[in-house]
């Protein structure tokens, strides 16, 4: 099992790290690329052929501004992507839509904006229909999840 987190620029790092967090956080491998569609193309589809030959399974790419990035790089490969809209300008809804708003047939999967922890859950996800050891982690996190908001919250909260 292994994902690629691809970003423009390296002022992406923090908005990035959520995706890493979620994926060690299931043990699975993972690769980081700052790779611009722009500025470094070639360098952009010789990573991405890379990837493919050395069986990654994901990539997770996250854009600001313009928001290329994603769709370029669903734009040369098959591998499933997830984009992640980053807050550069407009409040990041200029990036969202960029993503979200893909040509037919060269779909790329969307979070929210800045949410690079939910790219590394989906990427978990779609990992799990692959790997059955994989979805049992996920269903146990996922009961962990339940009873840790439970307890956290049963007693209440006085306003």
């Amino acid at each position: 099992m292994k994902v690629a987190i691809i970003f423009g620029s390296k002022s992406d790092v923090d908005k990035m790290k959520g995706a890493a967090t979620a994926l060690k956080e299931f043990e699975i491998e993972y690769s980081v690329h700052i790779l611009s569609a722009h500025r470094v193309p070639e360098k952009l589809s010789e990573v991405l052929e890379k990837l493919e030959k050395e069986n990654y399974e994901v990539i997770i790419a996250g854009a600001g501004l313009a928001a290329h990035l994603p769709g370029v790089i669903a734009s040369h490969t098959t591998l499933p992507v997830i984009g992640v809209p980053i807050n550069a300008a407009v409040n990041g809804m200029d990036a969202l839509l960029s993503i979200v708003q893909m040509p037919k047939s060269i779909p790329v999967a969307t979070v929210g904006i800045n949410n690079s922890y939910n790219a590394g859950m989906l990427a978990v996800q779609m990992l799990s229909l692959k790997y059955p050891e994989l979805k049992e982690k996920l269903v146990e996190f996922r009961k962990e999840m339940k009873r840790k908001f439970i307890s956290e919250n049963e007693e209440g909260v006085e306003l």
